[in-house]
């Protein structure tokens, strides 16, 4: 099988999103604008409230799913079709918003530390009108994978290569999403499909990437090159994710919350969101 190696090393920008909370975005930032079929990659924390309680007011969407996991503390989230929820440390919530939502992600605390990631994954043209739906998982329902040298995977989507199934169903772009801790010089490895699109994001420690073993530092995001087995190594003990999926190679035209493949289908979206019609 070909290692994927190490293609880009993208660091981020510092943003202000919602109400004025403070984030990194990684894809769809200047120096990676998307990673078919990955829209948008945004980390989030803090321990500082002043950073997040103003939150993400009510907010529409339209033609991708929203991916949000959260690593420490609780964010509520409410909609315009009358769901509401609180996603905990540990959980995740997978939405597909479809032909439309409106919605709200207020964190569900006055102080402590926030923190976790938001993840926009693009919908084939035939999906992105479909009715919208809601996959949440609590940290106790997501599988974890744990190892005789000490390594943990927490399995969101996909499968892994002993066969840990993830909670997440997505038809589209069969997603793989593995949160790994991985001791001190302690190896990893795990199989792709060769047409995805794959990238990790250092959470905690140093990585070494590929057969080639370049270095990737906690707060970088490395974009993969092409090949079947992802190999990393971790220089000390370190936290990640592994994101991957099937590209849909079809034309994206954003507007702010909406995703489509024309210009035309934006512009009636906003039109749609204007006169009460998106959800």
């Amino acid at each position: 099988m070909n290692t994927r190696e190490l293609r880009q090393i993208v660091n981020g920008d510092q943003v202000s999103d919602g109400a004025g909370v403070q984030l990194k975005r990684i894809i769809g930032s200047p120096q990676l604008n998307m990673l078919d079929p990955f829209l948008m990659f945004d980390a989030f924390g803090s321990d500082r409230p002043q950073e997040y309680l103003a939150g993400f007011p009510p907010h529409p969407h339209r033609g991708f799913e929203t991916v949000t996991y959260m690593l420490a503390g609780r964010m509520r989230h409410e909609d315009s079709a009358g769901n509401q929820g609180v996603i905990e440390t540990g959980g995740v919530q997978w939405m597909t918003a479809g032909k439309g939502i409106i919605h709200s992600e207020m964190p569900e605390q006055k102080q402590g530390l926030l923190a976790g990631f938001q993840l926009w994954v693009n919908l084939p043209a035939t999906e992105k009108m479909r009715e919208p739906r809601y996959q949440e998982r609590s940290a106790e329902e997501i599988p974890v994978e744990t190892h005789a040298n000490g390594t943990r995977i927490k399995v969101v989507a996909g499968e892994t290569d002993i066969g840990t199934r993830g909670v997440i169903d997505n038809p589209y772009v069969n997603p793989l999403y593995l949160h790994v801790e991985l001791p001190a010089d302690t190896g990893f490895e795990q199989q792709v499909p060769g047409t995805d699109n794959s990238f990790v994001y250092v959470i905690k420690g140093q990585l070494a990437v590929g057969d080639k073993q370049r270095p990737l530092k906690a707060g970088q995001l490395g974009v993969l090159e092409q090949g079947e087995a992802v190999r990393l190594t971790a220089e000390q003990a370190s936290e990640f994710l592994l994101v991957s999926g099937q590209p849909l190679k079809e034309p994206v035209a954003r507007g702010g919350p909406f995703v489509m493949n024309t210009r035309e289908q934006v512009e009636q979206a906003f039109a749609d969101y204007r006169e009460g019609r998106l959800a």
